[in-house]
Order: C-alpha cells, then structure tokens, then sequence
C-alpha cells in the first residue's frame, strides 16, 4: 500500500500561481510645456521674418505703369508681363524663406516634434500674410485718381503692387513644412530601439514517486 503524496512546490515560485503581467507605463502628453514653448517661439520669430518678405517684394518686384489721359487710366505696355512677375517674384521669395526657416529650426532643434512642424505651419501662413500686406502698404499707392492727378496728363506713374494669384500665400507654409519632414527623416535623431521584455517561463514540478516502504515489500504477493 503506496502513501499519497503531493507534488512538491518550490516556496521561492509556486507553480500554481502565473506570473504577473508588468504594469503598464503612464501615457505621457502628447505636447509638453517645453514643446508649447518652442512651437510658439517657432511661430513669433517666423511670422516676424514676414516682414523682410515684404520689403524684398516691394524692391525686386517689377513695376507696371498707367497713363491718365486726363479721363481715364491705361496700361501704358498693354503686352506687359510686369502683373504676372510681381506674382512671380513673391512665389519665389516665399519658397526661400520657407526653406530657410525650416533649415534654421531644424539646427535649432535637430529632434523634431509635433509641435514644432505645428509651429512652423502657423508662422508660416502668418509670415506670408504679413509678407503680402507689407507690400502693399510700401507700395505704389493704391488711389489710381489721386496718382493720375499728380503725375498729369500722358505722364507714366506706377501702379499699385497687386498679388493676382492669392495661392502663392501657400509658398512659405508648404516649402517649410515639407524641407523640415525632409531634413528630420534624413538626419534628425533616432529614437533608441525599445529592449525586447524577458519573461520568466512557467513550469510545472512533476510529483516525485514514493519509494516503495518495507511493509510493502515484505507482504508483496508472490508471483505466479
């Protein structure tokens, strides 16, 4: 007759019990002060760069003349491509600033961030605006009568700066933020690759015979 025994259990690991799952780690916020901080300074030093946009439109940009012959305002070049230059120019000047601006924050802060692409999108479109409307305020005058009047009959004065086409305001915004997407994938910095998690492997100790006890080796029946 054999004794009933239990499985042995280590008392450091019980097999009966699995082991427990790690706890999973706090979501972090999607934008930190830090990154608030850099993505509004980002957006006030861009959209204060507009005025320099500004202010090279109103000098590159070609000029179209009128002539007042005492009633009414002409073209005097009526084949002139002056109007499609200036819009032309003010294209070209945004893509450059748009560019520079992303090398510039890109050195500033070489690891990238939501915050700062949203920052340098909404100083862009700014800059661009403020651009556009520097322009035009150091232009040429605006009032066609009033500059007829003053410059006389058959005499050419400038015309006002005008930007015909209004989707070059998207020059600045769409250089910036594609450069910078480019230059963070190229060479901006790489996240350390996570360390793969090492679980403990559960295992079961099988239950250890019994040697057989003398009582029952002495009354084993015989053999046949």
């Amino acid at each position: 007759m054999t004794e009933a025994v239990t499985p042995y259990d280590k008392p450091d690991q019980p097999p009966s019990e699995a082991p427990s799952a790690p706890a999973a780690p706090a979501s972090e916020p999607a934008f930190s002060p830090a990154d608030v901080r850099d993505g509004a300074a980002i957006a006030l030093v861009t959209g204060i760069a507009g005025v320099l946009l500004g202010l090279l439109w109103v000098w590159l940009a070609p000029r179209v003349q009128y002539v007042s012959n005492g009633e009414a305002v002409f073209l005097r070049d009526t084949e002139s491509e002056a109007r499609i230059g200036a819009d032309g120019t003010f294209l070209l000047l945004s893509v450059g600033f748009g560019m520079l601006s992303a090398v510039a924050v890109f050195l500033w802060r070489r690891g990238g961030g939501a915050a700062q692409v949203v920052g340098l999108a909404v100083g862009s479109v700014f800059a661009a605006l403020v651009g556009w409307r520097v322009g035009l305020w150091l232009g040429p005058s605006s009032d066609l009568v009033a500059a007829a009047r003053k410059a006389g009959k058959g005499v050419p004065f400038e015309a006002p700066l005008q930007l015909l086409a209004h989707g070059a305001l998207l020059g600045w915004p769409m250089a910036a933020v594609l450069v910078h997407l480019a230059l963070t994938a190229l060479w901006g910095r790489r996240d350390p690759e996570p360390e793969l998690a090492v679980w403990p492997s559960a295992y079961y100790q099988a239950p250890v015979d019994a040697a057989p006890s003398a009582d029952s080796a002495g009354t084993e029946p015989p053999r046949p």
